[in-house]
């Protein structure tokens, strides 16, 4: 058995955005050499996400809606967190809420999807350099 890890660096300029790296960790199976296995692909920082879903734009603007009703930005005083002198709370719990990472199968050297499964970077307190980790391993 053998492994291979590779880091993806995110810098959205919004505060929260959505970002399809089903084709990095796709390149990242290739550069691996690994046909048949597993992929973790995880958020390396506790204010984004890593989550499996239909990359469909509606869709993307539904979860916009629902995490920002769950888990509202502003009144920032609203949160304790926020107390020491920070204003991302909420993205700690959207987070929470999409989930850490994913692991997805890999089959004859490709990810092993369902229909219209893609692999998505969520990102709940942008305008910073984020990382996702890719650990591919398998033979």
């Amino acid at each position: 058995m053998k492994s291979y890890r590779k880091e993806l660096w995110f810098n959205i300029p919004s505060r929260r955005g959505f970002v399809n790296i089903t084709p990095d960790v796709e390149q990242a199976i290739h550069e691996s050499g690994i046909m048949e296995g597993i992929a973790l692909v995880n958020a390396m920082h506790i204010s984004a996400s890593v989550f499996i879903n239909d990359d469909e734009s509606g869709l993307h603007q539904d979860y916009e809606q629902w995490l920002e009703n769950l888990a509202p930005h502003e009144p920032v005083s609203r949160y304790r967190h926020n107390d020491t002198g920070e204003d991302n709370a909420d993205s700690h719990m959207k987070r929470q809420i999409m989930g850490r990472e994913s692991v997805v199968a890999i089959t004859n050297g490709q990810l092993d999807f369902g229909p219209w499964e893609q692999i998505f970077y969520g990102e709940f307190d942008g305008k910073r350099k984020k990382r996702v980790l890719v650990k591919i391993i398998g033979e």
